[in-house]
This record gives C-alpha cells, sequence and structure tokens, in this order.
C-alpha cells in the first residue's frame, strides 16, 4: 500500500527559515576577533540538521498509530538513558557541574533530556487520551503525574532546571488541551505558587485567601481539598530552609533577576552585556558577523543560552521581530495541526511538542531581557547543540505526520 508523503509547507517551511537563520547565528557566533572552539561549531550544527532532516522525513514514512505504539517502549529508553546520566552523566560549558549528558570515551554523544522532551508529550497523550471522560480531580491526575514526576525527578537531581521547567510547560499544557477545568490546574500548581509568594508574608497570605475561595468555589473532595490547603501551607514554611540549601550562585541569579546590579561581575554579567547587546543592535543592528560585544567575547554562552542577544546585536529590531514571527508562525502551525488531528492522542501530541517550543521560546528570550531569571535553556533552531536540534526536528517530523493524516488534508501519494 502506498505511503503519504506529509506536505506540511507552512510548517515545512518555517522550520527550515529558523534552522538556516540558526545555523547562520552560530557561524556568526564564532567570529570573535580572538578566535575560540566556537569558531568551528557551525559545522557540527550543520551536520546535525542534516541528520535532523532525515530523521524528521523518516517519522513522515510512518503512521500515528505506529507512534503511539512505540511509545511506551520510547518513554523506557528516555527514562533509563536518564538514570544513567546520574550515575555517569558529564558536564559541559556552562554546565560543567552538571550531570546532563553521556559521553563514551570522553566523547559527548547528547543530552537525554532532550529525547526525553519528546517521549514525555508522547506518554503524556498516550494516558491522557485513553480516558474517556475529562479529569474531574485532582486524584484523577495521578497517572499524568507520574509520567511526568519520573523524567523531571532525574532531570532535577542533574541538576538541569532549564528542561525542568520545560517538563512543567508541557504537563500544564497538556492537561489544559485535555479539557482539565483552570481552577483544577489553579489547585494543582498552588503549592509552587505558595513557594514563589512566600518571600513576601503579605503576598502569601494574600494568595493563601484567594487560594481558600478557589477551593470553597471548585469543592474538591474534602481529603484533597485538607491536603492541598497543608501542602500551600508546609511550602511556605520550608521556602526559608530550601532557600538556605541553595548554593551561593544560586542564590545570586535569583537575586540579579530582580537587580542585575546586584553582582554586575559574576551571576548579573550575563544578563547585562546580553541587554547591552541587544539594545546596541538598533533598527537595523550592526551587521551579520559584526556584533562588537559579541567579537570581543563579552557576551557569555553566545552560541547557546544567549544566541537570541546576538541576533539582537547583528540584525537590530527587523531582525528580532523576523525571528519572532517565524517562531510564532511555527507554533500557530502546530496548535491548528493539534485542532485537525484525527483523533485524541494526536492532538495531544501535538499540543505537547508546541508547549515545549512555546516554554523555550518565552524562557530563552525572556532571560536574555531579564524578564526571566537565568536557567540555562535553548533557543529551538538556533541555539548550539545536536542532540537539542535532533530533537526539534523529530518533533517537526511527528507534527508533519499528524498533520497528513489530520481531518481535510488530502495528502500526496507514492509508490
Amino acid at each position: 500500500m502506498a505511503r503519504r508523503i506529509v506536505a506540511d509547507y507552512p510548517l515545512v517551511l518555517t522550520a527550515l527559515a529558523l534552522s538556516l537563520l540558526g545555523s547562520a547565528m552560530v557561524y556568526s557566533a564564532g567570529r570573535t576577533d580572538v578566535p575560540t572552539y566556537v569558531g568551528g561549531l557551525y559545522k557540527p550544527q550543520i551536520v546535525w540538521l542534516i541528520l535532523g532532516l532525515f530523521t524528521a522525513y523518516m517519522v513522515t514514512r510512518t503512521s500515528v498509530r505506529l507512534i503511539q505504539w512505540l511509545t511506551v517502549p520510547a518513554y523506557a529508553l528516555s527514562v533509563i538513558l536518564l538514570a544513567l546520566t546520574l550515575v555517569i552523566g558529564t558536564g559541559a560549558g556552562t554546565a560543567a557541574s552538571t550531570k546532563s549528558w553521556l559521553a563514551i570515551g570522553g566523547v559527548r554523544i547528547g543530552q537525554p533530556a532532550e529525547l526525553a522532551k519528546v517521549t514525555v508529550v508522547l506518554m503524556l497523550a498516550q494516558v491522557l487520551a485513553a480516558r474517556r471522560d475529562s479529569p474531574t480531580s485532582l486524584l484523577d491526575l495521578w497517572k499524568p503525574a507520574m509520567v511526568v514526576a519520573v523524567p523531571w525527578l532525574m532531570i532535577m537531581a542533574q541538576p538541569d532546571l532549564g528542561s525542568g521547567i520545560a517538563f512543567i510547560g508541557i504537563f500544564f499544557a497538556m492537561l489544559y488541551w485535555s479539557g482539565v477545568a483552570w481552577p483544577l490546574l489553579l489547585l494543582l500548581a498552588s503549592p509552587a505558587i505558595s513557594l514563589v509568594l512566600s518571600f513576601s508574608t503579605g503576598l502569601w497570605g494574600a494568595w493563601f485567601l484567594v487560594l481558600l475561595a478557589l477551593v470553597l468555589y471548585y469543592r474538591p473532595f474534602l481529603v484533597e481539598g485538607i491536603v492541598l490547603m497543608l501542602a500551600n501551607v508546609a511550602t511556605g514554611v520550608v521556602a526559608p530552609v530550601l532557600w538556605e540549601k541553595l548554593k551561593p550562585y544560586q542564590q545570586n541569579r535569583l537575586r540579579v533577576f530582580i537587580d542585575p546590579s546586584f553582582d554586575p561581575k559574576a551571576s548579573g554579567y550575563q544578563v547585562i552585556q546580553s541587554k547591552i547587546s541587544i539594545g546596541s543592535g538598533g533598527l537595523f543592528g550592526k551587521g551579520f558577523t559584526e556584533g562588537t560585544q559579541k567579537r570581543l567575547a563579552f557576551l557569555p554562552a553566545q552560541h547557546t543560552d544567549f544566541i537570541f542577544a546576538v541576533v539582537g546585536e547583528e540584525l537590530g529590531f527587523i531582525g528580532v521581530m523576523f525571528t519572532l514571527t517565524l517562531l510564532t508562525v511555527l507554533l500557530l502551525r502546530a496548535t491548528r495541526i493539534a485542532e485537525r488531528a484525527n483523533d485524541a492522542f494526536g492532538g495531544l501530541v501535538a499540543f505537547g511538542l508546541m508547549a515545549s517550543w512555546l516554554v523555550h521560546v518565552v524562557v530563552n528570550i525572556g532571560m536574555t531581557l531579564n524578564l526571566m531569571p537565568i536557567t540555562g535553556i535553548p533557543l529551538p533552531f538556533f541555539s548550539y547543540g545536536g542532540s537539542f536540534m535532533l530533537a526539534t526536528w523529530l518533533s517537526v517530523g511527528i507534527l508533519l505526520r499528524i498533520s497528513g493524516e489530520g481531518r481535510g488534508r488530502a495528502g500526496a501519494r507514492v509508490d
């Protein structure tokens, strides 16, 4: 039987444009006045892009049913790989103190967390799609919560806060798409909100009153309500203890998020240089490869976490808006695919992959502008990284397959 070739041109062309622009910016990031190892990283980035394109093509030759059948073994493999990182994992670059990479003979072969982001989306979609009705209580959420919690705990133990945030975003986005009511989502997130607001007694007290009103409005089971309120009280109490257990550089990262001048020569240096780079780009930028902050190596991690600052400095406001437009088109197209999917599994997968990209885009660009704390999370299609590029194009391939089998798609057939 002939297999359809999927031709979702808006998705493919947008992803290709982003990848080519991203590879060009990785090349530019290596053009510094004093040559460094970054200068040659565009070559492996292009190789990984080609491998990603091949992977996406192979996925389009399968079917959504086969992808669903492979979900459990793929999820199990990603969990095993994450467990291995805790034993033999290594760090790299600005994340030298973590255990995020697997290596063979001293050669890093990839970050299992990037594969796990895709497999968690697949597994979470399978669990949520198997339900006939949308979850209506916190107890109904224990299965999807476990799907995310197992790899999340391993990732946080590495530690990799950026990937951990991505998993949380995926979890809540897919619960929303599956039909979970917003009050239930807010109740589920309430302990984390209490933890964040506990730095201010007044804010925490106000939030606790809002939470109490929400519990009375939603009326969860009695045991759920009691456990929920106790959990919020507990997070408020333990917050000072957790703060004291943070390492000094971790505390400073949070402090400089509020005031970058708090530690301008260390923790605040990255975001200060990033804002200078973006601001100095003006309307049209300084020109491709001509960014002075980048060329003088004032901008840290300019090929990974802060590559968006290179875009702002060299391509200016016009380049930034062009990049954001492409990313917006990509996210909207993925959402459209989720809406037109033939079944709940396909729709949840498409929306989950979109949510993963959205979290990366918001957090990465936000931290370059000091709108988010620095967490070390890459920008899709731009930041240097083989496993991330491969996982990104794997996601594109899955979206193409779902799109090809979605409602209203004719699809081209080949023998």
